[in-house]
């Protein structure tokens, strides 16, 4: 078996763009997942005090099983003593201070011993939509926030109108190539959108139905039933039916669906190459799949955060097959099927 490597999410953006409060979201909102939040500031984060479990002065323990440590020193130091506690933690979540490159936070996941640990899972820039900056230029920490985030957050969408949010979009369109920008109010998204939560356990990989081909109230969607065998620490406890929940919450935002392809034959590697590089929707915020290659033996592991994606290999247990969820906004169901049909390996 490959090592199951922590995924790690970066938070980056600018000062006041609300990413406290999305941290705040998203340790209200985990489920079955056990997520440490990293922080320069514990004060600002103002944690909702009935979810404490315990604290000390540099980490807090919340009833959902998440935990918040305080970043003292070498970032390094805190990832370490995250990873060395006793109970394991399912992901890892690092925010910046806003006036930090996220590059080189994101270089210290990649570098060293941390390496054979953790995956840098995405980068994510929440950005001012009400006092965004036109003067950033490419000399800036701001614009590095842009340029190297994965998805991109447009907060605020609630305190301007149309047209100054599609002013922010265009400017963000000229410095990186096909953004994924998500507009959120109070940095309020579907943590599938950002995060790549549910499926750390691929074998026990239970698609969100589609929505479209969906009955109305057919909304029992016990499948993710969070059973994540290899962290075999007893998840009874916290296990109570959350069917639905993760479900709702992409579908209770506008337009959000997600599209599922699964097919018994094997895919061409140049083919899905292909549809990475030049077909794949910029509306597609995450993507993630088991996926058999015609030119490979082992069975690979994909994950797809904005533009950057991973493939990791392990040996097949089951039969081969290709199974993969992609998730965004307005998606075409059957333009994205269609592509996916086409990545099949043809002896042509």
């Amino acid at each position: 078996m490959s090592k199951k490597l922590l995924p790690v999410t970066i938070i980056s953006g600018f000062l006041g763009s609300g990413k406290t409060t999305l941290l705040n979201h998203i340790l209200k909102n985990q489920v079955g997942l056990k997520t440490a939040v990293l922080v320069n500031e514990f004060g600002e984060i103002g944690i909702d005090n009935d979810l404490i479990i315990e604290g000390s002065e540099d980490m807090i323990e919340l009833n959902n099983g998440c935990i918040c440590c305080s970043i003292n020193g070498e970032l390094l130091n805190t990832v370490s003593k995250v990873l060395e506690r006793s109970e394991k933690i399912d992901y890892l979540i690092v925010e910046t201070t806003g006036l930090a490159d996220p590059l080189p936070v994101a270089m210290t996941f990649a570098a060293g011993d941390l390496r054979e640990k953790v995956r840098l899972d995405s980068i994510i820039t929440v950005i001012d939509g009400e006092n965004f900056d036109f003067e950033i230029n490419n000399t800036t920490v701001a614009y590095s926030q842009i340029l190297y985030g994965d998805i991109l957050l447009l907060n605020k969408c609630d305190l301007v109108n149309e047209e100054q949010l599609k002013k922010v979009e265009k400017f963000i369109n000229k410095i990186k190539n096909e953004p994924r920008i998500l507009r959120s109010t109070n940095s309020e998204v579907g943590l599938q959108t950002i995060m790549s939560v549910g499926l750390f356990e691929t074998d026990t990989f239970k698609f969100y139905e589609d929505k479209e081909d969906e009955e109305d109230n057919s909304h029992d969607h016990s499948s993710h039933s969070h059973n994540h065998s290899s962290h075999s620490h007893d998840h009874s406890s916290h296990s109570h039916n959350h069917s639905s929940h993760s479900h709702d919450l992409i579908n209770n935002i506008e337009g959000f669906t997600s599209v599922s392809y699964e097919t018994f034959e094997p895919f061409s590697l140049r083919k899905f190459q292909y549809f990475l590089d030049n077909q794949i929707s910029q509306n597609v915020f995450r993507a993630k799949g088991i996926l058999w290659f015609m030119e490979s033996e082992r069975k690979h592991i994909f994950h797809l955060s904005g533009k950057r994606f991973s493939l990791d290999d392990e040996e097949w247990t089951k039969e081969k097959s290709n199974k993969i969820v992609l998730i965004g906004k307005d998606l075409d169901h059957q333009t994205i099927k269609k592509q996916l049909a086409s990545c099949r390996f043809s002896k042509d």
